[in-house]
């Protein structure tokens, strides 16, 4: 088995590599426990930080990742807008660290999300909106990591060792503790619940199989995902690590904005993944993929209430903002075995490092 070096040609692939084997498939297999040490060890600190925020609640919030950590900033958009009604942006990171332009951040909550912290541009955007006069909180893996240093409120992502390049429970981790911030926040009892049973879900959603979507793209090049709402920032992460483990042509789109153009692309030789949740965005998602089906295209959904041999299993839930992290854990497990069925080991993509060090 082979797969593509740095300069284009083969290199070999381990003749026993097997999906069960691989450092990717064993991460994500502990995003579970992931998530259970999350809420048995931040809870003090997290409802510290939802306490002051309800005492003195912020004029929007920022963000500011990259990568897989830029998609659950995606998520944690959508959470906490339609949970708190807070407006909460993107920061770019070289408005800082290349453009050194200061910004109007005073009494913001500034969110940093990294699972190394210790990318130095956003080391120097979380220095700056400290100076601005934000409450600067860093979701982070890495403890004892320069930008844990710097924040004010560190809720750590208590993931653990990270060795394959593909993030994968650091990625479920940032985003339970996005939901479990504002679970607290908001005191909302039943979003409490529904985390607590988001450990023994997750158990379940890694043991279920997509092998229709694992066949359809083992000899595809391009592929677009889609989502909307709290499904977007999964499509993101979705298209990512097709990207990196598969070096397949993946784009992710808002199932809305895809009709902005993009939806011209889509027919029989351009498929479509779709991630959607039971909530006010469903039924607009679903009439997406029976319009693409009509033009030819191959489209697997992962969807409550989806079926035919196209749609995907999941895990039900009573939360729309838990179905994305079931849905990414199920879809961890299935690139995985792509990317070894088309000749790639996921954990050691040729051209890519674990931790990416922008400035």
């Amino acid at each position: 088995m082979t797969a593509p070096d740095s300069r284009g040609a083969a290199r070999p692939v381990p003749a026993d590599l097997r999906p069960e084997s691989t450092a990717l498939h064993r991460e994500a297999a502990e995003a579970a426990d992931t998530v259970a040490r999350q809420l048995e060890r931040n809870d003090a600190a997290v409802r510290g930080l939802a306490a002051t925020l309800r005492m003195d609640t912020p004029p929007f919030v920022v963000t500011c990742a990259r990568g897989s950590s830029d998609h659950a900033a995606t998520y944690a958009k959508y959470v906490i807008e339609t949970q708190t009604g807070c407006v909460t942006a993107s920061a770019s990171p070289s408005i800082e660290s290349i453009y050194a332009v200061p910004l109007a951040l005073r009494r913001a909550l500034y969110l940093v999300i990294s699972q190394s912290g210790a990318s130095p541009d956003l080391l120097r955007s979380a220095e700056a909106a400290r100076k601005a006069g934000a409450h600067v909180c860093a979701l982070v893996n890495a403890e004892n990591s320069p930008l844990a240093a710097i924040a004010d409120t560190v809720i750590p992502l208590q993931a653990g060792p990270e060795r394959s390049v593909a993030a994968t429970k650091s990625f479920i981790g940032s985003m339970s503790a996005i939901l479990h911030l504002v679970a607290h926040w908001r005191q909302d009892a039943p979003l409490l619940d529904a985390l607590h049973r988001l450990p023994q879900q997750l158990h379940r959603a890694f043991e279920l199989e997509w092998s229709p979507m694992v066949e359809g793209l083992v000899d595809r090049e391009d592929l677009f995902v889609l989502g909307r709402g709290y499904g977007l920032g999964a499509a993101q992460e979705a298209a990512l690590k097709l990207k990196e483990t598969c070096a397949l042509h993946a784009e992710a789109f808002s199932s809305a904005e895809v009709r902005h153009g993009p939806m011209e692309l889509v027919g029989p030789r351009l498929p479509v993944l779709l991630f959607a949740q039971q909530d006010d965005a469903l039924s607009g998602v679903m009439a997406t993929a029976r319009d693409f089906r009509r033009r030819g295209a191959a489209v697997w959904t992962v969807a409550p209430g989806a079926t035919g041999d196209d749609a995907l299993p999941i895990v039900p839930t009573d939360q729309p903002m838990c179905a994305p992290i079931l849905a990414i854990q199920s879809f961890y497990r299935a690139v995985n075995a792509l990317a070894i069925r088309r000749g790639r080991d996921p954990d050691h993509p040729p051209h890519l490092a674990k931790v990416t060090e922008t400035v």
